[in-house]
């Protein structure tokens, strides 16, 4: 016993004057998870079991962000923004932070306050937040603001407004929806009725199943949007998943077995009720649902991945380095910033034949060669 005690003193011995000399050029806390973060001038290193990360140092510039009321954990077009935020204070060292709107009526105040609070560059997250987003801008020509979903005519000097082309990549999504349905009928729907953000994927959606029946000689049915007449169902909301379950209850029982829900969270509904059934996949928008998603990865077919997070990221990078401009940015499939996403657990299911042909396809859309507007 007193050997024992004799080494556990040397043992603490030991352990402090290591401790001591480290801290002479760093400081290492280790949880009790077994995470080690190692904090030195230049940057802060965390290592966990699975990986390490490396901060980069503090650089003297600072991005904020405004949700729209869907929240910053949407698992959908504002988680995928603020990701891209973060992204810039671990790999650029600025500093980030965000305000979420509740209601259309905190745009404003939102905006104001982070104006007020020294942010070098103001994110907005989505079309409802334009004309806030164009009259703080204006008022305030020395910040620089970005805008997701939204573009001005004419453009702004010091707002660079980034717009995205995801009929393409949802025209990839109704040809395989076309391909792996099982009723010969699919469906989508979007949360608010506000164009381009919402319904240029139901447009794409629609525009890829007729293709699919063009080229295949079959019948697939589209339930819930008509891009001819632009005609559709919406939820009327970004926030309601029971809102959503409901109509898509009422589109399932109508045969739909493939969902595309278009509005932030609120495909979830879908989702949920996917795992229900049994029988119903679903596709996710934005980010790849498979992964932000993870609860219902199960019934998740695939993604039409509208990369918002490279946007912000690329963005906040110009500010930093100075190359920023205001302006419209399109993000298109050939530019990188659309895309679909990997079928993950699906993808046995999938035939190769089909895969084959998504790829096919891709590839014309970004070639120019092939017109994904197809009328019914």
């Amino acid at each position: 016993m007193r050997k024992y005690q004799k080494f556990v003193l040397l043992f603490a011995v030991l352990a402090l004057m290591t401790a001591a000399c480290a801290s002479d050029d760093a400081e290492t806390t280790t949880t009790a998870a077994g995470e080690t973060t190692t904090t030195t001038a230049a940057e802060t290193t965390t290592t966990t079991a699975a990986e390490t990360t490396t901060t980069a140092a503090p650089v003297a510039y600072k991005a904020c962000e405004v949700t729209d009321t869907g929240g910053v954990d949407d698992r959908s077009f504002n988680q995928s923004a603020w990701e891209g935020a973060l992204k810039a204070e671990a790999e650029l060292g600025v500093e980030v932070k965000y305000l979420e709107s509740q209601s259309a009526a905190d745009f404003e105040p939102n905006i104001s306050s982070l104006i007020a609070d020294d942010c070098d560059m103001v994110i907005t997250v989505g079309f409802l937040l334009g004309d806030d987003t164009l009259a703080a801008a204006q008022a305030n020509p020395d910040v620089a603001f970005s805008i997701v979903d939204y573009a001005y005519d004419p453009v702004v000097d010091n707002i660079a407004a980034h717009v995205y082309t995801t009929g393409q990549g949802a025209f990839l999504a109704g040809y395989v929806a076309a391909g792996m349905t099982q009723t010969g009928t699919i469906a989508t729907y979007g949360g608010i009725d506000i164009g381009g953000p919402v319904t240029d994927f139901m447009d794409g959606f629609v525009w890829g199943a007729r293709y699919y029946n063009q080229e295949k000689g079959t019948d697939v049915k589209v339930l819930g949007w008509n891009p001819d007449t632009k005609e559709g169902s919406f939820t009327g909301d970004f926030e309601s998943i029971e809102n959503a379950r409901t109509l898509s209850v009422s589109l399932a029982d109508e045969g739909a077995d493939i969902f595309l829900p278009v509005g932030g969270q609120i495909g979830q509904g879908s989702a949920a009720l996917a795992q229900e059934r049994g029988d119903m996949w679903v596709i996710g928008v934005d980010s790849d649902w498979f992964l932000s998603v993870p609860t219902f990865s199960d019934v998740i077919l695939t993604s039409v991945l509208k990369k918002i997070d490279v946007s912000v990221y690329d963005t906040i990078k110009a500010g930093v380095d100075g190359s920023f401009a205001g302006g419209t940015i399109v993000n298109t499939m050939a530019t990188g910033g659309i895309d679909i996403a990997p079928f993950h657990d699906a993808d046995s299911l999938v035939p190769d034949e089909l895969k084959a042909e998504v790829e096919q396809i891709k590839a014309a859309i970004i070639d120019g060669s092939l017109d994904i507007i197809i009328s019914g």
